[in-house]
């Protein structure tokens, strides 16, 4: 077990997609997980089945988006089970669907405040356990300049943030044992991207920009164990586009791989 005595919060993990998989691959590998969602049934349901499969889980409702819940979610970690070694911020407000001015503020605010709120109050409560290990989750719709986006500039804005928020807290590795880096995943398979994955035709998808695979859950949770456990690895960031292999951005990489000689 490589998380063995690790205390982990996994933010956004009681619904059926990527944080209750992160959730219950960390409880597998021995971390005891604090189960954090705006829905209580859903933070509850996540609990339930890591404690099924003999894990240990506790679950706290909460908004990442509001800095006074990430406070209690922090305290509640150390209260439960004595420490907090990782925190996986994969809170995402629900996607608001169509129309580039829907949902700008619900996104920033979740995805990228609450991010910084939970990294923010997670730092010190690390420290005192002698360092840690914080994983971002971004969107390969925020990466390159050009490429196509997401229907939605607040989530593509918000996710660019936590990509960029990564790689600038890379000296915490030196300075306090604390590895903060960022996963960046394309098209997952949570039930929801699924089922329209399905409905369409292979011509739809390269017609659409969709992949003609999709990233397993279980291949997601694998990536996310490798990012929060490899002590080598601090203020990078991982890319995986679908059906293609997973690959690191370069120290250094400035964001752009050219320039338009005119306007």
């Amino acid at each position: 077990m490589l998380l063995r005595d690790k205390v982990a919060i996994v933010t956004g993990s009681g619904g059926v997609g990527s944080g209750r998989a992160i959730a219950e691959r960390l409880a597998r590998e021995g971390a005891a997980v604090v189960v954090n969602d705006v829905s209580e049934a859903g933070a509850a349901e996540t609990a339930r089945r890591i404690q099924a499969a003999g894990g240990r889980a506790a679950w706290l409702r909460g908004d990442v988006g509001r800095a006074d819940d990430v406070c209690r979610l922090l305290a509640f970690a150390e209260e439960s089970f004595g420490g907090l070694d990782l925190l996986v911020n994969n809170a995402s407000h629900p996607y608001p669907g169509q129309g580039l001015l829907a949902g700008w503020f619900e996104a920033v605010q979740v995805d990228l405040l609450g991010t910084m709120y939970a990294t923010w109050h997670a730092i010190p409560a690390m420290r005192r356990r002698g360092g840690g290990s914080i994983l971002n989750i971004g969107s390969t719709s925020a990466l390159g300049h050009g490429h196509k986006p997401s229907a939605s500039p607040g989530y593509d804005v918000a996710k660019a943030g936590v990509q960029r928020l990564a790689t600038m807290l890379a000296p915490l590795a030196a300075e306090a044992n604390i590895r903060v880096n960022c996963l960046v995943p394309d098209w997952v398979a949570t039930p929801e991207v699924k089922e329209y994955f399905d409905s369409l035709t292979p011509d739809e998808r390269a017609a659409q920009g969709v992949p003609p695979v999709l990233t397993s859950l279980e291949d997601l949770s694998d990536a996310a164990v490798e990012l929060l456990t490899d002590e080598k690895l601090a203020g990078r960031i991982m890319v995986w586009w679908s059906g293609q292999p997973k690959r690191f951005l370069k120290h250094g990489d400035p964001g752009h791989a050219g320039w338009e000689s005119d306007h």
